[in-house]
């Protein structure tokens, strides 16, 4: 599904432990990069229906496993790099347009499990301090990992 300016709607996932840190996981088969789990928003979903189902075929984490303390109020935006975008294609897009959650994991470290869907997506994971990502995220990305991170820092809990 992609909108009328060419974004796909995706929903951000920050999964923060009860230390303050936030899960960061390394894309399978993609050396050295690391991000938080993400992923569209399918026809007739809503972000919060995309968050859970997301997060448990990213991460193994079921809705049980978390508490939502927070979403971003808009859409965060980013544009691909022009070698990633799909010009030969009835799907083409410009980028994403997420929405952001920060969810606090209730469960224990062993719920979250990384091959729980199909076509896995992670092959590792680490707790990592909050801004941490910022500093790791491909360019294109960091603009919208600062914004989100900044907005979401209210509900981190003290």
């Amino acid at each position: 599904m992609i909108d009328e300016e060419g974004y796909r709607p995706n929903v951000g996932i920050i999964v923060m432990n009860k230390l303050g840190q936030v899960l960061w996981a390394k894309r399978l088969g993609k050396q050295g990069a690391w991000q938080f789990p993400q992923g569209g928003i399918d026809e007739g979903e809503t972000p919060e229906g995309a968050l859970y189902r997301e997060l448990h075929e990213e991460v193994g984490l079921l809705s049980e496993a978390v508490k939502i303390l927070g979403q971003t109020k808009g859409w965060l935006k980013y544009n691909l790099p022009e070698h990633m975008v799909r010009k030969n294609s009835d799907i083409g897009f410009l980028g994403q347009k997420q929405k952001w959650f920060l969810l606090e994991l209730v469960a224990g470290d062993d719920k979250v499990i990384l091959d729980t869907g199909a076509s896995p997506e992670f092959q590792d994971w680490k707790w990592v301090s909050y801004w941490y990502p910022v500093s790791k995220i491909v360019d294109f990305k960091r603009q919208v990992y600062r914004s989100a991170l900044g907005e979401l820092a209210p509900y981190v809990p003290a």
